[in-house]
């Protein structure tokens, strides 16, 4: 079985710095330059969000290479099925360079997806996706989360009401089958193709939520504000897929919009913005862990543990015969 390394930890826990400590050709580790990034945030896929995403810059990307970035037109749904794909190719990339595959983010979604796979559900109907679309454009996004909150209450509290995606989905399943997506069972066992070693990092919670306050007033200053612009130029605008991710839905949910920021009247307007992006956050952070629980043979450590860290992948590395 390939070997991979899973990391987990919520938004701005510093899983960037901890990975390049590690495995980034600038380490003082024994696991210098012997990694490469796979990256489990499903908002980083898409090309032109930089800044609200948090991004790694080019010279973090020199030190340890990473994958699944920058792959998605932010107009085109890209979802978890997508994202499985690529990674697992990504995986088998680097793996055929005797490189050890890292996956790492924090879309707690994504990764238990990764380990334990996707429920069957069923495929797609043409019909029926057409007809949830044209009411989603009839009736906005808010009406349908409530009719999936009548028919799929459970798939509801786990589902974001600006996800269209996601709610579309999860009606179009109960329409073609009858049968609430909540009700399709998530596998429980860890997918056969890989020998995992998988690690869950967590922050003290008030220093985690200083850590996302800090980092959004440091987004506003690398020009958030004008990236976002730049994008609703180039026609991304509320209803893009991309434009659900935190750090940018919020510039057209709060008042008076966007258009405040284009014509510079934005006289409270920012201060709002950045308060609901940085709550927003925390909120985020909250509920990542989740979709962690039960992943079976996890271990959980502080994130400033390292020498812990580190010594959990050298004893995977050495359980497997690995010669270091």
């Amino acid at each position: 079985m390939l070997p991979v390394i899973v990391i987990f930890a919520p938004t701005a826990c510093g899983k960037t710095a901890l990975a390049r400590e590690i495995f980034g050709k600038s380490s003082l580790s024994y696991f210098k330059g012997m990694g490469e990034v796979v990256s489990a945030d499903s908002q980083a896929v898409y090309k032109g969000l930089d800044i609200g995403t948090a991004k790694p810059s080019a010279e973090e990307r020199e030190d340890i290479p990473h994958h699944c970035i920058d792959i998605a037109d932010p107009r085109v749904q890209f979802g978890v099925g997508e994202w499985l794909e690529e990674a697992d190719r990504a995986c088998h990339e680097i793996a055929s360079r005797h490189k050890f595959p890292i996956v790492t983010g924090g879309s707690g979604f994504y990764i238990r997806s990764f380990l334990l796979g996707l429920p069957q559900t069923p495929e797609s109907d043409p019909e029926i996706r057409r007809q949830i679309k044209e009411r989603l454009a009839e009736k906005g996004e808010y009406a349908l989360y409530q009719e999936l909150k009548e028919c799929d209450a459970e798939s509801a509290k786990k589902i974001r009401v600006h996800d269209a995606y996601r709610v579309c989905r999860a009606l179009e399943v109960f329409y073609s089958s009858g049968r609430p997506l909540s009700s399709y069972a998530v596998p429980d066992r860890l997918r056969g193709c890989y020998d995992f070693c998988s690690i869950i990092l967590t922050r003290k919670r008030e220093d985690l939520y200083s850590r996302i306050n800090a980092r959004v007033e440091a987004m506003f200053d690398l020009g958030l504000c004008k990236e976002v612009l730049d994008l609703k130029k180039q026609g991304i605008g509320r209803d893009s897929p991309a434009m659900k991710a935190i750090g940018y839905g919020e510039f057209f949910d709060c008042q008076p919009g966007i258009e405040a920021l284009e014509a510079a009247q934005n006289s409270g307007y920012l201060d709002a913005v950045k308060e609901k992006i940085k709550a927003d956050s925390r909120r985020y952070a909250k509920r990542q862990y989740t979709f962690m629980q039960g992943i079976p043979g996890a271990v959980t450590f502080d994130m400033d543990d390292r020498p812990s860290i580190e010594q959990e992948i050298l004893n995977f590395c050495r359980s497997r015969g690995e010669s270091l």
